[in-house]
């Protein structure tokens, strides 16, 4: 259904390196770098199929984060799901709500955590767990 999703920053080289190190555990690479007809630029950070476009605001008013938004990515265990969330607190983001762990609901159980990145962007590392 998605093509990409694209988040907002006021400072791109501190959003580089957080992005780098908590992307970088999933397995993502470097940052395609691409500057718009604008003048602004973005980078695309592509991993299985998926992008995530962190850029400066084409409008030139302040990057802000969505209240209610959150982007959740894949892990393939709950190790990687605490190795994105310790590179997420090492590279600048903050630790938010439940500590790493174990939560279920009548979907089924899932191993998660929750970080903001230095601009305030929610972000959840999962993992569904087998039943």
């Amino acid at each position: 259904m998605f093509n990409h999703v694209m988040v907002g920053s006021n400072d791109l080289e501190r959003s580089r390196q957080f992005y780098d190190a908590v992307l970088g555990v999933l397995g993502a690479g470097d940052p395609v770098r691409s500057t718009a007809a604008s003048g602004h630029v973005r980078l695309f950070y592509r991993h299985n199929g998926g992008t995530l476009g962190v850029s400066q605001p084409i409008d030139d008013g302040p990057a802000t984060y969505a209240n209610g938004g959150t982007l959740a990515f894949k892990c393939d265990s709950p190790e990687r799901v605490h190795a994105f969330h310790d590179a997420a607190v090492a590279h600048g983001g903050s630790s938010i709500e439940n500590p790493p762990g174990l939560r279920k609901d009548s979907s089924g159980s899932y191993y998660l955590a929750y970080v903001r990145d230095p601009d305030g962007n929610k972000l959840c590392a999962i993992h569904r767990v087998p039943s």
